[in-house]
């Protein structure tokens, strides 16, 4: 814990949701990385960039709670424990999480927590990998032309097949799919099955922002199989309609190659 200046005074914890932004240090918020320099702990995703957890000063203590596809290294419920306890022994507590924590983060959750357990918690947005993802891909999420609406979703979540995605996607709406890339056939089957076109033109965003981000490009037929084939592995999203096909490739770097990464954009043309 750093100094208090008056050893009389009782120091009060809190807790900073902090969005980590998809990777790239230098897409952190002024204020996020005040809040890093700051922490005395540091309780991190497995997502947030390497670039950033190096910003992390000597004297935080860094405790991992890594979540991946069936295997969490903490429950939800014990992080927000963690949050509280660290909180209420006086600790100045980053939740450093990647993206934006209130985007498919779990961040209400932990608010919640931080709420009912009595100590005070602060929110500080990060750029998301949605926006990161696009922007590094010269790729609009909305367009005058093409798009006026987009949708966020998690293709990993409870209940998917109930779910109705009617209208999520279609003329004029961007959809972003988020941890989609294990179920992108039964995505794609579900868009269809709910009346999206199989020429509907999708991208995947692998690594968003990252030095070896790759974008891939094809139509929403061939979304299972055009991750299979490129073996496209997590942290990815998935981009559905016409915005798609627009903004620029970006060459796999040369220690990930992998024979036939690109699908050409001219393959997904904008109606």
């Amino acid at each position: 814990m750093k100094s208090l200046g008056n050893p009389g005074r009782v120091r009060l914890g809190r807790v900073l949701l902090v969005g980590a932004g998809p990777g790239a240090a230098d897409l952190l918020t002024l204020r996020a990385a005040r809040a890093i320099a700051d922490a005395d702990v540091i309780v991190h995703d497995g997502l947030v960039g390497a670039d950033v957890m190096a910003l992390v000063p000597d004297s935080a203590r860094l405790v991992s709670v890594a979540k991946r596809r069936d295997r969490h290294t903490m429950a939800q419920a014990d992080i927000g424990a963690l949050l509280v306890a660290e909180a209420r022994a006086g600790h100045i507590v980053v939740r450093l999480k990647g993206g934006d924590p209130f985007i498919f983060g779990r961040g209400g959750e932990e608010v919640d927590a931080c709420i009912a357990g009595g100590v005070a918690v602060e929110i500080i947005p990060g750029v998301s990998a949605a926006n990161g993802g696009a922007s590094a891909a010269q790729m609009p999420l909305t367009h005058r032309d093409h798009a006026s609406i987009v949708s966020f979703v998690a293709g990993e979540c409870r209940g998917l097949a109930a779910q109705d995605w009617t209208g999520l996607a279609g003329k004029g709406r961007t959809l972003v799919i988020y941890m989609g890339v294990s179920g992108a056939d039964r995505i794609a089957e579900k868009l269809m099955a709910d009346g999206l076109a199989p020429d509907t033109p999708i991208a995947v965003l692998e690594r968003a922002t990252h030095t070896d981000m790759r974008v891939l490009r094809s139509l929403l037929a061939d979304l299972g199989g055009m991750t299979a084939r490129e073996a496209v592995q997590s942290p990815a999203l998935i981009v559905v309609g016409d915005v798609a096909a627009l903004g620029i490739n970006i060459p796999t770097a040369p220690s990930r190659k992998r024979e036939g990464t690109q699908v050409k954009a001219q393959k997904c043309p904008v109606s």
